[in-house]
């Protein structure tokens, strides 16, 4: 009996490190430096609806099932940043659980794209490390993503709640559109019910100083 129970804290530890690792990972990937964001995105604040624009150029690789995947899962592909609430994120490449403790994911399907192409860009975070404080974003806020040695400026154009299992937000866009997504409420213990969804339109490209 007690050799069961000492392989029960035994085993309560090594998943509560495990835990621990993880959340430490994810909150690794988040870079909160208000001052820096701000000043890296003169008009963060500029909150008048911009008008919506078409990139320039478009990355020439179409990410569907006849063609290879641009990067490996859980490669780092860019940045994010919200000047609003003073946070760099780490971006990854996919959506899965893994990735998913690295940081931000950038969903790889048949119906997104990437920062570049006339699409959808779509993000998912956890909401308890590094989308926690994604509910201080409000409409008209700018988001900026570093892709491909560009930055491109998102402008919030709607913010709302939906059924985690709503498939309406993954969906072909015909407007360079970004979304970002996490689980819902941001307090809940467990397994969410609900999605919470922030959606933006490319308002700027801008080409990165090397």
């Amino acid at each position: 009996m007690k050799e069961l129970a000492t392989l029960l804290i035994l085993l309560g530890a090594t998943i509560c490190a495990w835990t621990v690792d993880a959340w430490l990972e994810q909150v690794n990937a988040v870079t909160h430096d208000p001052d820096q964001v701000k000043q890296a995105h003169k008009g963060w604040d500029e909150t008048d609806i911009q008008p919506t624009i078409q990139p320039k150029t478009t990355t020439s690789t179409k990410n569907t099932k006849d063609t290879p995947r641009f990067f490996e899962t859980g490669e780092q592909v860019g940045k994010l940043e919200i000047p609003r609430i003073g946070n760099s994120y780490d971006v990854f490449w996919g959506t899965d659980r893994d990735t998913l403790k690295k940081g931000v994911g950038m969903y790889d399907s048949k119906y997104t794209v990437v920062p570049g192409q006339a699409g959808h860009v779509l993000l998912a975070g956890h909401r308890d490390t590094v989308f926690r404080k994604l509910k201080q974003v409000k409409k008209g806020d700018h988001l900026y993503v570093e892709f491909n040695d560009k930055t491109y400026d998102y402008q919030v154009r709607d913010i709302w709640i939906t059924d985690r299992d709503d498939r309406s937000v993954i969906v072909k866009k015909q407007t360079p559109t970004l979304t970002l997504s996490t689980c819902y409420p941001f307090d809940y213990l467990g397994d969410a019910p609900k999605r919470y969804i922030i959606q933006s339109k490319l308002v700027s490209v801008e080409e990165n100083n090397k």
